[in-house]
């Protein structure tokens, strides 16, 4: 049952997934489209899910899900993994390959193979101070809090 983002409580798991490149307003579009029929059918064993999507900076989905009221299963989990790949064959995008940095320069959103970001933070092109997405965090309170975050204050501390 899909419910609007930010009525999600700040405890809803989330799953967050970044796309390799940024994508067009108009792909953002269909995604948006495709995200809502997917969240309103999400089911584990039978029961809805209530459950969320936001997009952002026309690169990350984040699906979250109230485990309050029904928890995600691995089949449900399975399904929404369906469907991210789905998403990638389609618009010819990695949404899943958990190696990859995406951060700030100024304005623009970077993203890079982990590798490059350990290079450029030892060639001081990025710093403690670089705003980096932290994917690994895991309910809505945490997303809201730690996920744009200085890479010092994130597991990309580790490279400065």
């Amino acid at each position: 049952m899909y419910v609007p983002f930010d009525t999600m409580p700040e405890e809803s798991r989330i799953w967050i997934y970044q796309a390799n490149r940024k994508l067009s307003d108009d792909e953002m579009q269909e995604i948006e489209v495709a995200l809502e029929e997917f969240v309103s059918n999400w089911a584990a064993h039978g029961t809805g899910l209530e459950a969320s999507f936001i997009t952002k900076y026309n690169r990350f989905i984040i699906l979250t899900v109230n485990q309050e009221k029904q928890a995600a299963t691995g089949c449900s989990i399975d399904a929404s993994v369906q469907f991210i790949q789905d998403l990638e064959k389609k618009y010819e995008i990695d949404l899943l390959d958990k190696m990859n940095v995406t951060f700030r320069l100024g304005d623009f959103i970077a993203h890079k193979p982990l590798i490059e970001f350990k290079k450029m933070a030892k060639e001081k092109a990025v710093s403690g101070n670089t705003i980096v997405f932290n994917n690994l965090v895991n309910t809505l309170g945490e997303w809201q809090e730690f996920w744009e975050v200085p890479a010092s204050e994130s597991w990309h501390s580790r490279f400065f």
